[in-house]
C-alpha cells in the first residue's frame, strides 16, 4: 500500500509519474505540469473518476521523472506507455496494417491494385487511402474496374498474351495486350481513375460528356453508348456515396469518443480529398485517462510515426496540449504541419457529429455482440450442465498416421471468439506409437500441470473423441487434483450423413449415454467450430513434421552431409528433388559444400538414394 505521508515530497516541476504495484510493475503512466499537485489529486476526494479506487488499491510505489517542459513530458509519457504497456493506460498496437489502392503509373500500361502494407508504402506508384476497412477498399476497387476498363493481368501475362481474355468480352478491359486500344485511349482511362480517386467527379463527367458528344457526331454510336453507361454509373456512385458534408477537399481525420461506465469507444473517420474513405475504431476497458488525456495520448501514439499525415485532426473537445502535440508531429514528419482543431460550428463540427454518431453506434453493436455471445455461452452452460460459465474454452486434438510423427494441438476460445495467442502445438514424446489415449494423456498432463502452476486454468476443456478420451481426461484431472474445470468430449456419429448436416455426440462425465444437440443449434455450431479448429491445427502440424522428416531422411545416408550441411542444402534448393537435379556449379554455391561432398551427392548410388 502506498504511503500517503510522502505526497508532499514530490517535486513541483513538470514531468512524468509512474505508478507501480507491489511487484514493481508499472500500472499507470501520467504527465503533469506540477507533479506534486497531480499525484496528490489521486489520493484526495476531489478526483471522482470511477477507476481511481481500483488504481489506488494497487499502487505501492510512485516514481517521477522531472523534465524541462510540457513538450518533453508529452514525449516521455508516450515513450514510457509504449515501453511498459500499463494496464490502466490506453495502448495502441504497433502492428497495424493498411490497405490502399495503387496505380503503377510508371508502367506503360498502368493498372489498379489493392496493396496492403505496414508503415511506409513503397515509392512505386500513386497510392490512394489508406482504407482501414478492407471491405470498403474492395468495393471501391470493384467499382473502379467497372468504370475504367484497365488491365487486371500481371506484367508477365500482358507480355505473352496473343488474344484478348474474357474481361475484354464483357467490357471490363480494353485489351492493351493485343493492341485493341491506343496508348492515348488507355491513358484517358488511367487519368479518369486518378481523378475519380482524387474526388474530381465533375471534371471526369465533363470530359466524358465531351467524349460522348464527339463519338456521337462521328457516328461511333457503340462507343458513345459505352461512354454514356460510364457516365450513368459515375453519377449513380457520386449520388449514393457523396458525403453530406465536404471540407473543401482537405485531408482530415475526425475523432470522437463515446463512454458508458468503464467502457470507451474511440472512432476515427478518414476524409481524403474531402470524401469519407474509411473509418477505424478502438475500444478500451478500465482505462484511467479522461477524454482530453485519452485523445492526446491517442494522437501521439497513432500519428507520430504514421505515413500520409492528414492536413488537420478534428477533435470533439479542446486540448490544452494541442499546439505542443502539433509541434511534435511536425518534427516527426519533416515539418509537415498537421493542425489539431476543435471546431465549434460549421462543416467541420458536422464531421465531428458524424464521428460521434458512429462511436455510439459501434459501441452498441459491440456490446450487443458481446451480449449475444454471453447468452450463447450461458445456454451452453445450462444445456451441458457445466459447473462454470465457459468464458475460456480449450480444445485438444491429436494426429498421426500409423503411429508416425504423433502430434497434438490446443486451441483456445475466449468469450466465444478464437484466442490465437493461446494456441499451442505439441510433439508427443513418451506415448507409444498408435496409442491415442496415451498421447492425449501426455498432452493434457503437460499442459495442465503448467496451467495449474501459473493459476491459468480454463473453464471448459473439449476433447476430440468419444467416451474413451473423456475417461482419459478424467484420469488426468484426478491425478492432478483438478476440480475447477469442466470436461466434455465431442465425436462425430458413425454412419450418419443427414444431407450434409453432421450429427455429433457430446459425452459428459457421469452420463452413460451421449447427448445429441439439434443439428441447427448455434451451440453445436460453436462446439464444432472449436473442435474443427483444433483438428486443423493438429493436422497441419503433423503434415509439417512428416514432410520435414521425409526430406531429412533422404539425405541421412550420404557421407559427410551432417545436420548443418543438410539444412543449408534444403534451405538453398527447397527440396530433395532439386538437390538431385542440381549441377556441380549450383551445389558449389551452398556454403560449406566441398568437392568431396559434391562427389558423393553426384554419385549414381547416392543420386538413387535421393530419389
Amino acid at each position: 500500500m502506498f504511503d500517503v505521508k510522502i505526497l508532499d515530497q514530490f517535486p513541483t516541476k513538470p514531468g512524468v509519474y509512474l505508478m507501480k504495484d507491489a511487484e514493481n510493475k508499472v500500472i499507470y503512466v501520467g504527465k503533469a505540469n506540477v507533479l506534486k499537485n497531480r499525484i496528490k489529486q489521486y489520493f484526495s476526494l476531489v478526483d471522482s473518476r470511477p477507476m481511481i479506487p481500483f488504481l489506488i488499491r494497487q499502487v505501492a510505489h510512485i516514481d517521477t521523472i522531472v523534465v524541462p517542459s510540457e513538450k518533453e513530458a508529452l514525449l516521455l509519457e508516450n515513450t514510457l506507455i509504449k515501453k511498459h504497456q500499463p494496464k490502466f493506460n490506453a495502448i495502441l498496437k504497433d502492428d497495424k496494417t493498411f490497405i490502399s489502392l495503387m496505380i503503377n503509373n510508371r508502367h506503360p500500361w498502368p493498372m489498379i491494385r489493392l496493396i496492403r502494407y505496414k508503415g511506409t508504402p513503397k515509392d512505386d506508384g500513386l497510392y490512394f487511402g489508406p482504407y482501414t476497412s478492407a471491405f470498403s477498399a474492395r468495393q471501391t476497387y470493384e467499382m473502379l474496374t467497372r468504370l475504367f476498363p484497365l488491365r487486371q493481368c500481371s506484367d508477365e501475362e500482358l507480355k505473352r498474351r496473343t488474344r484478348p481474355c474474357l474481361l475484354y468480352s464483357i467490357k471490363r478491359c480494353v485489351a492493351p495486350c493485343v493492341g485493341k486500344c491506343t496508348k492515348q485511349e488507355y491513358d484517358t482511362f488511367v487519368g479518369g481513375a486518378v481523378k475519380f480517386l482524387k474526388g474530381q467527379d465533375k471534371e471526369i463527367l465533363k470530359h466524358l460528356y465531351a467524349e460522348m458528344k464527339k463519338a456521337s457526331e462521328g457516328q461511333e454510336y457503340e462507343r458513345a453508348a459505352a461512354i454514356l453507361q460510364s457516365i450513368r454509373q459515375i453519377e449513380h456512385v457520386v449520388e449514393t456515396q457523396a458525403l453530406v458534408v465536404k471540407v473543401n477537399g482537405k485531408n482530415s481525420d475526425a475523432l470522437a469518443i463515446y463512454r458508458e461506465g468503464e467502457e470507451v469507444m474511440l472512432v476515427q473517420l478518414l476524409f481524403r480529398e474531402g470524401k469519407l474513405v474509411g473509418s477505424e475504431h478502438y475500444s478500451f476497458s478500465n482505462i484511467l485517462e479522461e477524454d482530453e488525456d485519452l485523445l492526446s495520448s491517442f494522437i501521439l501514439q497513432h500519428y507520430r510515426h504514421l505515413e500520409g499525415m492528414p492536413d488537420e485532426i478534428l477533435v470533439p473537445i479542446p486540448l490544452k496540449d494541442a499546439d505542443v502535440i502539433s509541434e511534435i508531429l511536425s518534427e516527426s514528419h519533416q515539418k509537415k504541419k498537421s493542425a489539431i482543431v476543435h471546431p465549434q460550428k460549421g462543416e467541420k463540427r458536422a464531421l465531428i457529429g458524424i464521428a460521434e454518431e458512429n462511436a455510439k453506434a459501434i459501441f452498441r453493436q459491440e456490446k450487443d455482440h458481446l451480449e449475444l455471445k454471453e447468452k450463447m455461452l450461458l445456454d451452453l452452460q445450462e444445456t451441458l450442465k457445466l459447473n462454470r460459465y465457459p468464458k475460456r474454452i480449450e480444445c485438444f486434438d491429436t494426429s498421426n498416421i500409423s503411429g508416425t510423427d504423433p502430434v497434438a494441438s490446443l486451441v483456445a476460445f475466449t468469450d466465444g471468439e478464437k484466442d490465437t495467442k493461446r494456441t499451442r502445438l505439441f510433439k508427443i514424446k513418451t506415448a507409444l506409437k498408435g496409442d491415442d489415449y496415451g498421447a492425449m494423456r501426455e498432452v493434457l498432463t503437460r499442459h495442465l500441470t503448467r496451467s495449474k502452476q501459473a493459476d491459468d486454468l480454463p473453464d471448459l476443456i473439449i476433447l476430440d473423441g468419444g467416451k474413451g478420451q473423456l475417461n482419459t481426461g478424467l484420469e488426468v484431472f484426478k491425478a492432478l487434483d483438478i476440480a475447477s474445470v469442466d470436461l466434455i468430449a465431442l465425436a462425430k456419429e458413425q454412419g450418419r450423413h443427414d444431407k450434409g448436416m453432421t450429427a455429433e455426440r457430446v459425452f459428459l462425465p457421469e452420463h452413460h449415454d451421449p447427448i445429441h444437440l439439434n443439428p441447427r443449434s448455434s451451440l453445436l455450431f460453436l462446439l464444432q467450430k472449436v473442435r474443427d479448429e483444433a483438428h486443423r491445427k493438429a493436422l497441419g502440424f503433423h503434415r509439417h513434421r512428416r514432410q520435414k522428416r521425409t526430406l531429412t531422411s533422404a539425405l541421412d545416408n550420404i557421407p559427410g552431409i551432417g545436420p548443418i550441411k543438410r539444412g543449408r542444402l534444403l534451405r538453398h534448393f527447397g527440396s530433395v528433388e532439386k538437390i538431385r537435379q542440381a549441377s556441380e556449379e549450383e551445389l558449389k554455391q551452398v556454403k560449406g559444400i566441398t568437392q568431396k561432398d559434391i562427389h558423393y551427392l553426384r554419385s549414381m548410388e547416392n543420386r538413387n538414394s535421393l530419389r
